[in-house]
C-alpha cells in the first residue's frame, strides 16, 4: 500500500502514537494521592514509584541504544509490553494488596517494569523520524516528542472521568488496553526510510566510556541534566507554588484549575517551537542559551516579590510566577525535543540511538534529584520556596556556563 509508505504514516504518526501513550507517565500528580489513601501509604513514599519510572526510563534507553539502531520493531514490541503490562500490574497491586507488599508491588510495576517500556518507546521512533525528515530533524523530534509532552493534558482529564466513575485500579486496567492498542497500532506503522540499511559492522559501535571521556558530549549531558533537574523542582510544585502567589485571593480555585493545563500546553509548545526554530539556525546549541537565559531572567524576577511580599497576595506577584511556570515549562519541553538533532550534528546518525540513549541517563538522574531537591529544600526550610528559586537560578548559571563552555560547534 504506497499511500502508506510516506513520512506522515511511516514517521510522524506511529511516532505520535507512542508518544502520546508513554507520555502519560506525567500524569502522576493526578492519582498518586489516590493511590497513597488506597494503599494506606504516606504521598511522599508512593512518590518514589514516579521516581523510579523516571531512572528506568533513562538507564533502559541507555542499555537499548543499540537494538533500537538493530531492529526498531522489536524494540516498539518491547515497549508496548512492558509499558501496557506495568500499568496492568501497578492496577493489580492497588486493587489487592495494601501497606508495604502494594508499595513494593507498585515500584515493580510502574517504577521499573513500566520505566523500562517507557523509555525504550521514547527512544525507538527519533531516528525513523531524522531519517524520513532529514532536512527539518528538529521539526520531526518536536512533533513526536510535543506528543509525550501532550499526553499529559490529553489523559489527565480521562483518568480522572475514570478515576471519580470506576476507581483508580480500574483507571489502569482501562488505559492499559487502550495504550496497548496505540502502541501495537504505532508498531505496525513505524519503518525507516527504503533504501536505509543500518551498519552490520559493531567495531564503531557506541562505547559509554568512550562517550563520557568526550567533552562535548558530557557537556550535552550535563546542561540536559540540570534543564531537568531544575525543571522538576518547580513543575512538580505547581499548585503549591501557586498556592503561594495567589493565598487568600478569592479566584485561587481558579488559577489552580486553569494555569496546569496552560503550563502543559507551553511544555509541548517548547518542544515542537524551540526544536523547529532550531533547524533555522546556524548553531542549535542557540536554543539552549535562550532557554536558560530567559531561565534565569524571570527566575530572579520571581524572586524579588517572594522576597517583598514574604508570600503574600499581590497581583503583580501573582503574573510574575504564572510567567515563570510558563517559561520553564517552554524550556523544559524545548530542552528534550532539541537534544536528538544538536546530538545529530555533534556525532551524526550512524549511531544517533545509542547516543540518544546515552544522554537520556541525565533524565534518569534529574527524575531522582529534581523533585526531591525541592522536598527536601522546603522541609529544612518550613516550606519557604524562595529557596527553591535560588537553587534552581544558581543552577540554570551553571547549566548556561556549561553550554557556552563545552558544547561548542566543532570546527569544519
Amino acid at each position: 500500500m504506497q499511500f502508506l509508505n510516506n513520512k506522515w504514516m511511516r514517521a510522524a504518526v506511529p511516532a505520535l502514537l507512542i508518544h502520546c501513550s508513554v507520555g502519560t507517565v506525567y500524569c502522576w500528580s493526578t492519582f498518586k494521592q489516590a493511590i497513597a489513601e488506597q494503599i494506606g501509604m504516606s504521598p511522599f513514599a508512593v512518590g518514589w514509584a514516579f521516581s523510579l519510572a523516571i531512572f528506568f526510563l533513562g538507564t533502559s534507553a541507555a542499555f537499548a541504544g543499540r537494538m533500537v539502531e538493530k531492529d526498531i520493531h522489536k524494540s516498539s514490541l518491547i515497549s508496548c509490553l512492558c509499558f501496557t503490562a506495568g500499568m496492568v500490574g501497578t492496577g493489580l497491586f492497588i486493587q489487592f494488596t495494601t501497606g508495604v507488599v502494594a508499595l513494593i508491588g507498585i515500584f515493580v510495576s510502574y517504577g521499573c517494569i513500566m520505566g523500562i517500556g517507557l523509555g525504550i518507546g521514547y527512544l525507538t521512533p527519533v531516528k525513523t523520524l531524522m531519517l524520513w525528515f532529514s532536512d527539518r530533524k528538529g521539526l520531526a523530534t518536536g512533533i513526536s516528542i510535543m506528543g509525550f509532552g501532550l499526553a499529559k493534558a490529553i489523559a489527565t482529564p480521562v483518568m480522572e472521568l475514570i478515576q471519580n466513575s470506576l476507581g483508580i485500579s480500574a483507571m489502569f486496567y482501562i488505559l492499559g488496553g487502550v495504550y496497548f492498542v496505540l502502541m501495537m497500532l504505532g508498531h505496525f506503522l513505524l519503518k525507516k526510510p527504503d533504501g536505509w540499511v543500518e551498519p552490520q559492522d559493531n567495531s564503531n559501535a557506541v562505547k559509554p566510556l568512550s562517550m563520557f571521556k568526550n567533552k562535548t558530549f558530557v557537556g550535552i549531558w550535563l546542561m540536559f541534566f540540570l534543564n531537568i533537574h531544575c525543571g522538576l523542582a518547580l513543575i512538580t510544585y505547581e499548585k503549591q507554588i501557586l498556592s503561594t502567589a495567589f493565598a487568600g485571593a478569592a479566584f485561587l480555585a481558579a488559577i489552580i484549575s486553569i494555569v496546569p493545563s496552560v503550563t502543559a500546553a507551553f511544555n509541548a509548545l517548547g518542544r515542537i517551537g524551540y526544536s523547529s526554530i532550531s533547524d533555522n539556525m546556524k548553531e542549535r546549541n542557540t536554543v539552549y542559551k535562550i532557554i536558560f537565559t530567559s531561565c534565569i531572567a524571570i527566575t530572579a524576577l520571581a524572586l524579588i516579590p517572594f522576597s517583598i511580599t514574604n508570600g503574600q497576595n499581590s497581583i503583580v506577584f501573582g503574573i510574575i510566577v504564572i510567567a515563570l511556570l510558563l517559561i520553564v515549562n517552554l524550556g523544559y519541553g524545548g530542552g528534550f525535543s532539541t537534544l536528538p538533532a544538536l546530538l545529530s550534528e555533534r556525532f551524526g546518525m550512524e549511531s544517533i540511538s545509542s547516543i540518544h540513549g546515552l544522554a537520556l541517563t541525565a533524565w534518569a538522574a534529574a527524575g531522582l534529584t529534581g523533585n526531591n531537591m525541592s522536598e527536601l529544600i522546603l522541609g529544612a526550610t518550613g516550606g519557604v520556596y524562595d529557596y527553591i528559586l535560588i537553587a534552581t537560578l544558581a543552577l540554570y548559571v551553571v547549566a548556561l556556563i556549561v553550554c557556552i563552555g563545552l558544547v561548542r560547534k566543532k570546527k569544519a
